[in-house]
Parts: structure tokens; C-alpha cells; sequence
């Protein structure tokens, strides 16, 4: 549904966005990660047609955003940053002012405004002016514009930017639910959203992208991925951490606390180890040595060391 090929833009020397490309398959969320200047919202308003790039191409349902705007713009839906809206309008007046500019006519356009009305909580400030909503409400009519036409293709800067965490929850519900029929992208700097919501993420920094993967994937290359941690209590004279290091998928036992007859190590994996491997490698020495294990469980990495690491390293160079 989309296909971003190459795209460049560039503001005098700087180059905002260095030959960035990659696809968006119907059914998948794709979160836009990247530290604040790494162009990110500039990608998405060249995505969507509203700024023009300096060279590449973006289509959309197969039509060229450059060359064909108007098919390709009828299956996307668009919530840029900062929200913006007619602030003298009410709500109601707004959505169906954004219903009219989308095609739609009689009952067809008061179904798609109760239908977005209904979905993104909006029944009690419907009547509101928009200048008099609180921010959060403000984000969500904006959030309710991109969606009345029901679009293919969503395109979405920080979509739960000013809201509460009540208010983040159900947005993010509906973008998980939507996106089992859509193609989505949408950028944030919250990573626990990425966990929650995405099927895919990109790392972009200083214009390029330095990272592509399903979430697990990109865990999976934290420095901690496959650790196993495990506690044993009980009589624990002699010999645990050699036994544990014995284990042919053992790299490395780092004894920890030891406190009330309880010992506690780390064990680094040697290379990929499948995620579980070792932890049943430890569990069953375990019971061959009847040992009382009180903890065991395997790290599966952190997303925001992974997004340090990289977008750090990135920088230094």
C-alpha cells in the first residue's frame, strides 16, 4: 500500500532525509522512531504529498503522490503534528466541513461523523467550539478527521502526542484494531507504544534509516537479549556457578547477591542462543542437582536500549 523509494529531501546543505526507503504491506503498523531532528515528521509530510521531495518517489496504492495526488490522497488519511483545525468551528461543524472535502453527501456524511464521533470519545464536546477544547480533545477531533473517510492508508506524527494515559490506551487500541485492515504508519517517542501497537519499526537518525525490524527483532539485539537470571535458595555450599558455567550453552556466570542462604547469578548465552534454550538448560541441571530454584527467567532486551545504542553509535561516527 505504500512504497517509499529513495527519498531525499534537502533544505540548502543540510540533507533532512538521505535516501530513506521501505514498504508498507496492508495489515501492518509501522512505528517511526528517531531522536528529535532525524526526519521524521519530514519523511511523513512527503509520504503524504504535503511537502515535495528533492529526489525519490512515494506511491501510494500504487499511484505516484507527485503524478497521480488525487488517487493516491483518496486512500490516505493524514494527522500531522500539532493538530491542526479551524479553531472557531464546533466539533460537529468541523468534521462535517472535513466530511464535504472528502466526497461525502447526505447520510453518507452524518454516518461518517457519528462514526468517528463514537470512536474516538468525542460524544461530549461535540457542541464545544474547537478553540475551547482542552488539548487532548483537540488532538482527538484532529485524530477523527484522519480517519472519517475510513482510508486504506494512515499516516500519523506522535497520534497520542498532549493525551492522558487513559486517553493514550484507547487511542492506541484503535490504531491496533484498525491496523488489521489498513496500512498504518505513525511516528512517537514512546517505545512502550511500539511494544503495544506495532507489527514493524524503523530507527531513523540524521536522515537515514538505521534499523528495520519486528520488534522482537530489534530487542533481540540488545546487549542483554538471552540473559538468564536465576536464584537458588537453600543449602548452596559448593560449586553452583562452575556447574552453571559448565553448560555448553553458557558463555559466561556472573555471580550476584548473595543474601539468607539465597544465590543469585547472571548467565551470558553463547552467540544466538534460541530464546529459552539455556534457562531449560539451567532448569534441568537444576533438578539434577535438586536445587530449589526461586527465580529463572530469560531477558528479551529493552527497545530503548537498543534505540540508545543505535542511534548513539550513530552519532559518534
Amino acid at each position: 500500500m505504500i512504497s517509499v523509494k529513495n527519498l531525499t529531501k534537502a533544505f540548502g546543505a543540510k540533507l533532512a532525509v538521505n535516501d530513506v526507503s521501505f514498504t508498507v504491506r496492508k495489515g501492518e503498523v509501522l512505528g517511526f522512531l528517531g531522536p528529535n531532528g532525524a526526519g521524521k515528521s519530514t519523511t511523513m509530510r512527503m509520504i503524504t504529498g504535503f511537502t515535495p521531495p528533492t529526489s525519490g518517489s512515494v506511491t501510494i496504492g500504487g499511484n505516484d503522490i507527485a503524478d497521480a495526488p488525487i488517487p493516491a490522497k483518496r486512500l490516505l488519511g493524514y494527522l500531522p503534528e500539532s493538530a491542526p483545525s479551524y479553531a472557531d468551528m464546533t466539533v460537529t461543524g468541523f468534521l462535517n466541513f472535513i466530511a464535504e472535502l472528502r466526497g461525502l453527501s447526505g447520510p453518507a456524511r452524518k454516518q461518517a461523523v457519528d462514526r468517528v464521533i463514537d470512536m474516538c470519545f468525542l460524544e461530549s464536546v461535540v457542541h464545544q467550539s474547537v478553540d475551547t477544547l482542552s488539548k487532548g480533545y483537540k488532538h482527538r477531533v484532529c485524530f477523527a478527521q484522519s480517519i472519517i473517510h475510513d482510508p486504506e492508508v494512515l499516516i500519523m506524527d506522535e497520534p497520542t502526542d498532549g493525551l492522558d494515559p487513559n486517553q493514550k490506551h484507547e487511542i492506541r487500541q484503535l490504531i491496533k484494531r484498525m491496523g488489521e485492515t489498513k496500512a498504518i504508519v505513525f511516528s512517537t517517542h514512546i517505545l512502550e507504544e511500539v511494544e503495544a501497537v506495532c507489527s514493524r519499526a524503523i530507527i531513523i537518525d540524521r536522515g537515514r534509516i538505521v534499523a528495520n525490524g519486528t520488534p522482537a527483532e530489534l530487542k533481540s539485539r540488545s546487549e542483554n537479549a538471552g540473559v538468564v537470571h536465576v536464584r537458588i535458595a537453600g543449602d548452596i555450599a559448593g560449586g553452583i556457578a562452575g556447574k552453571l558455567g559448565g553448560l555448553p550453552l553458557a558463555l559466561k556466570v556472573t555471580p550476584l547477591a548473595n543474601v539468607s542462604g539465597k544465590a543469585s547469578f547472571r548467565i551470558t548465552p553463547k552467540g544466538s542462543v534460541a530464546n529459552g534454550d539455556l534457562a531449560a538448560s539451567v532448569s534441568d541441571l537444576a533438578r539434577r542437582e535438586n536445587w530449589k530454584l526461586e527465580e529463572l527467567h530469560t531477558d528479551e532486551g529493552r527497545l530503548d536500549e537498543v534505540f540508545r545504542n543505535i542511534t548513539l553509535s550513530d552519532t559518534s561516527k
